[in-house]
């Protein structure tokens, strides 16, 4: 079944409202609407503003009233079919009359799943899968978390360029530079977990909260989660009031994630030290590297990650570079350099 020009242009117009500034990035996932008249003028929109709220299709009824009846819903997720702490979007939209259904996405969730089924049960006439990438792509982590029943691990290092996070004393204030400092809250933003281990809350006392360009923290915080077996002195910054805070105590980063994918977090940001990232790499547990590299030589120090046990260049973890960026300031300039892992080396 084809679709109309209006209706790709919608789509696209979906797919905006879907990622709109300052919307949650979880546990739901974004979602825009755009209702359709019969001539393909656009009557109403609505998206998706987090958990608990309307559903994009909701939305945009509510603000068509009588004018959805014989309309086109284009959405960039597969209504949903499912009663939570809102009605099933397939009903919802069967019962205002819409004739037809366009959607980017299928929803993989298995609560929500069959809302494509459901309308053309109801007579409707339903397409799916346009603009399909493009939708994912707004909600990478949540369709991974959903697929693989695991959040999303993103490991984060500053790195000299003979690979050193640290010189033989233990400083590393600063190997980064400041823009590569804002850039990584900028990453921490997108995220919604940041993890490191317990020797890294002992030794380096960080906040693990997302700061802006003046070092004030952002009002949405990321939850910090930690871990480790060991106990956490009660005067660390990561337990402050600033953000919430998940002890996780295991060494196990198998157990680590599925106690954050039962807290409903699908995308961690990995900042602790090389034995933490040793522990997710051996796993097959990480899914993508943000590396920023600077431009100096140390010689000796701590390494980025601890030994992974590779003898032979033929056991080297391989990693496909997705972009590479020089970040400049006036304290210096890094090189910002995002992978991801291959398939063969990471865990489903």
């Amino acid at each position: 079944m084809t679709i109309s020009e209006a209706e790709r242009g919608a789509m696209r117009r979906a797919l905006a409202l879907a990622a709109t500034p300052g919307v949650p990035l979880g546990p739901n996932p974004r979602v825009g609407c755009v209702l359709l008249a019969p001539d393909g003028t656009t009557i109403a929109e609505g998206f998706h503003r987090g958990a608990g709220t309307a559903h994009a299709e909701a939305a945009a009824l509510a603000e068509a009233g009588e004018a959805a009846r014989g309309a086109t819903a284009v959405v960039t997720l597969e209504p949903c079919n499912h009663t939570g702490r809102t009605g099933p979007c397939s009903e919802a939209l069967i019962a205002a009359g819409v004739r037809r259904v366009v959607y980017a996405q299928p929803d993989a969730n298995p609560l929500a799943v069959g809302g494509a089924g459901r309308l053309r049960e109801a007579g409707v006439e339903v397409v799916g899968g346009e603009m399909i990438d493009a939708a994912q792509a707004i909600n990478r982590a949540w369709t991974f978390a959903i697929a693989r029943r695991r959040p999303f691990v993103t490991w984060k290092f500053a790195t000299t360029l003979d690979g050193r996070s640290a010189a033989a004393d233990g400083t590393s204030r600063w190997v980064s530079s400041r823009a590569a400092r804002l850039d990584t809250h900028r990453l921490r933003s997108l995220c919604d977990t940041m993890l490191v281990g317990t020797h890294t809350v002992e030794v380096d006392d960080p906040e693990l909260t997302v700061r802006d360009e003046v070092d004030q923290p952002l009002a949405v915080q990321p939850l910090r989660a930690v871990m480790g077996l060991r106990d956490l002195a009660a005067d660390r910054r990561v337990l402050n009031d600033r953000a919430d805070t998940v002890h996780l105590r295991t060494r196990d980063p198998e157990e680590a994630l599925a106690r954050l994918h039962a807290l409903d977090r699908q995308h961690v940001f990995l900042e602790g030290g090389p034995t933490l990232a040793k522990a997710f790499l051996a796993a097959g547990l990480v899914d993508e590297v943000v590396a920023y590299v600077a431009p100096m030589l140390l010689g000796s120090g701590t390494s980025a990650v601890a030994n992974l046990g590779i003898q032979t260049i033929a056991d080297a973890l391989h990693l496909h570079v997705t972009d590479v960026t020089v970040l400049q300031g006036h304290d210096g300039e890094d090189t910002n350099v995002r992978l991801t892992m291959r398939p063969d080396q990471r865990r489903n």
